[in-house]
């Protein structure tokens, strides 16, 4: 096919979307630019952009979210557009939906929709499609009656055979009864809790290692990071939500030794609790890590709200109050250095980066090693010296200050790892802390 024909191929394929958000006073807007990251959103889900509107109300409408005022200045910019697909950035419910469309005429799909698509087209392993396809089906149970009208009257538009919002379990999962589409979502939690076992299994076989996470809102830079720290070669795109799969590698942190450093997804503002609760198995590096690293995008004029979106998502998985470590990265990109320097007051212990032009590595590492080193505890052990399986341990785990031989017994000054300290208990063994 010739490029000119493929290109109009291509743009042919993209959904024509009209964007909307709606500003309320527990949800407010981000930014001047309301529809940022919708935009982006929409643009990573293959739609074209072709409207735009925004509305500030104190209440919704029950039944159609957006005023009546608005939902007619909707109705002409659709028509005008002749758009095949209206996206929230807010969430709706299901009968809201269907008041939508039948008033508009095209499909209308929310913000949980739309991230849940955007996560079915990026899914490449199995474990990642069961996720996604758990979540989707989760999320449609109660809007089945509105899924069929999707399927029945706006699958064939300008998104061609399927169009955003109808993709990952596919159109035969979403057209059968409430009752098979229960015993799926079974079958698949069946499966998922499988997963998740070996995957705890997994990550607790590790018990041992100083292991690290590296979380952050979508798009922050985090597997640019992991490739700059470990040299893994983890796939790097600039679109939101480019790595849905764990990946743990080891980092030779200088005068330390090694760490296993992992790179997780991506989380985002009024992330889909489905969502949440179906990548539990992926996020269960984050869970059991020593130390989390919380990427920030500096540049972002969002980078406040990001850092909040994030720790909500973390207390959502019970890692609320895990050592966490802020990384300012893309500080390269700041134009305006006071906007870097407010973040740093708000932020003191935060470490700014530039992860893709390896600038402030070391000082990361420095600070790493110390967050690190605060888990560690400074004690005598004191037990006989013919005890080989202690001595061993401590030879293999501890830090050795000082050995001392008296009689029959050995004192060790050491330092040690606190989560390590169980496996040195045992009734010829006392532990005594002279600093902790």
């Amino acid at each position: 096919m010739p490029l000119d024909n493929a290109r109009e191929e291509l743009t042919v394929r993209l959904e024509k979307a009209v964007l909307i958000s709606v500003g309320l006073p527990d949800r407010p807007w981000l930014g001047e630019d309301p529809l940022d990251e919708l935009r982006g959103l929409a643009t990573t889900a293959g739609a074209r952009i072709v409207g735009e509107l925004t509305q500030k109300r104190q209440h919704i409408v029950p039944g159609t979210y957006i005023g009546s005022g608005k939902l007619q200045e909707l109705q002409e910019l659709v028509q005008a557009t002749d758009a095949d697909v209206v996206i929230f950035d807010n969430d709706l419910t299901p009968a809201q939906v269907r008041n939508l469309e039948k008033s508009l005429n095209v499909k209308v799909i929310d913000r949980s929709e739309l991230i849940l698509d955007i996560f079915a087209t990026r899914a490449r392993t199995t474990e990642a499609r069961l996720q996604v396809e758990l979540a989707q089906l989760e999320y449609s149970m109660p809007r089945l009656r509105k899924m069929w009208t999707h399927l029945g009257r706006f699958v064939a538009g300008g998104g061609g055979a399927m169009g955003i919002g109808t993709r990952g379990p596919g159109e035969t999962q979403l057209e059968t009864d409430r009752r098979l589409v229960d015993q799926r979502i079974r079958d698949l939690k069946s499966r998922l809790a499988e997963v998740q076992a070996r995957k705890q299994r997994e990550v607790k076989s590790r018990f041992e290692e100083h292991t690290i996470s590296l979380v952050g809102y979508t798009n922050a830079g985090k597997s640019t990071l992991m490739n700059a720290l470990t040299g893994a070669g983890v796939y790097v795109e600039d679109q939101l939500f480019s790595t849905l799969d764990t990946r743990t590698r080891q980092w030779r942190l200088k005068d330390w030794g090694r760490v296993l450093l992992s790179d997780t997804v991506g989380f985002i503002r009024d992330l889909p609790h489905h969502l949440v609760a179906s990548f539990k198995a992926t996020l269960e590096e984050t869970r059991q890590a020593r130390l989390l690293l919380h990427v920030i995008d500096a540049s972002s004029p969002h980078a406040e709200e990001h850092i909040q979106a994030v720790q909500q998502v973390l207390k959502e998985i019970d890692c609320g109050d895990k050592p966490t470590l802020l990384v300012l990265n893309k500080v390269d990109r700041v134009s305006d250095p006071s906007v870097l320097h407010i973040l740093q007051a708000h932020h003191p212990r935060a470490v700014g980066i530039s992860a893709r032009n390896r600038k402030g590595l070391d000082e990361l590492q420095d600070a790493v090693i110390e967050a690190l080193s605060e888990d560690f505890a400074e004690a005598e052990v004191i037990t006989q010296a013919s005890n080989g399986k202690v001595l061993a341990y401590l030879n293999a785990h501890a830090d050795i200050v000082r050995q001392e031989f008296q009689d029959s017994r050995v004192i060790i000054l050491c330092h040690l790892p606190r989560h390590l300290l169980h496996h040195i208990q045992g009734p010829d063994v006392q532990v005594r802390f002279v600093r902790e």
